[in-house]
C-alpha cells in the first residue's frame, strides 16, 4: 500500500499543518508499518505555476524545449497521485483558502481522462478509490455558522476539488484559532494531533 505526503505550509517547523500531517502519517506507518510512503514538500521544492505553454502542451501543441523539465515535474506529481492508496496533505489557510503552492500541484492532479471525465451525464471523477486525510489549520474561526464562514475558501475549496475527482469523503484534521493567541493555537493543535492518533488505521 502506497501513501502520499503532501505539506504545503511555508513556516517550517512553525507551522502547525506540518505537524499535524507528520502525525497522520506516523499514526498511519505504525498501524502498517509496510506502508510506502512518498513524501512531497510543496514549499521546499514547488511547482510551476500553470503557463499558456503548458495548457498548449497539453492540448497536443508542440512542446518548446525549455518547458521539458516543466513537462517532467508535472508528469511526476499526477503520477504520484495516482499511485497512491492514500493521500494526506497538509494544507494551511492563506488569506481565506488554499496556499499558491498547493493550488499548482492541484493543477498539475486535474487531468482530463486521468483524474476526472467529461461524459453524456457530465463530469465524472476517476479517483474515487483513494483515502484522503487533510491536516489543515486556520487563524481564526471559520466552521459552519460563526461569522466568518462566508470567506473560508480552504476546507470548502479542497472538498470541491476532491469531488470532482470522485473523492466524496474526505478526512478533515482542522485546528482553528491557532493566531488568536498562545492558549488557542495551544489547544487547537494538542486537539489536531490527537485526533490524528486516534485515525482509524490504513
Amino acid at each position: 500500500m502506497k501513501l502520499l505526503h503532501i505539506d504545503s505550509s511555508v513556516l517550517g517547523p512553525h507551522s502547525v499543518s506540518r505537524q499535524v500531517s507528520a502525525a497522520i502519517v506516523d499514526r498511519l506507518k505504525q498501524a502498517a508499518p509496510s506502508l510506502q510512503v512518498v513524501y512531497r514538500d510543496l514549499s521546499q521544492a514547488p511547482l510551476a505555476h500553470l503557463s499558456g505553454s503548458h495548457l498548449a502542451a497539453a492540448q497536443g501543441a508542440p512542446a518548446p524545449a525549455e518547458l521539458g523539465p516543466d513537462l517532467a515535474a508535472s508528469a511526476a506529481a499526477l503520477d504520484e497521485f495516482l499511485a497512491a492508496d492514500i493521500v494526506v496533505i497538509g494544507a494551511p489557510m492563506y488569506n481565506f483558502t488554499i496556499p499558491s503552492q498547493l493550488k499548482a500541484w492541484i493543477d498539475r492532479i486535474l487531468v482530463a481522462g486521468k483524474t476526472f471525465s467529461y461524459g453524456a451525464n457530465g463530469p465524472q471523477g476517476l479517483a474515487g478509490g483513494k483515502r484522503v486525510i487533510l491536516a489543515i489549520s486556520r487563524g481564526g474561526y471559520y466552521g459552519a455558522g460563526s461569522p466568518a464562514a462566508s470567506l473560508e475558501h480552504l476546507e470548502t475549496y479542497l472538498r470541491g476539488v476532491l469531488a470532482f475527482m470522485g473523492i466524496t469523503n474526505p478526512e478533515f484534521i482542522i485546528a482553528d484559532g491557532i493566531q488568536v493567541g498562545p492558549d488557542h493555537r495551544e489547544k487547537a493543535l494538542a486537539g489536531a494531533l490527537q485526533a490524528a492518533t486516534s485515525l482509524q488505521a490504513a
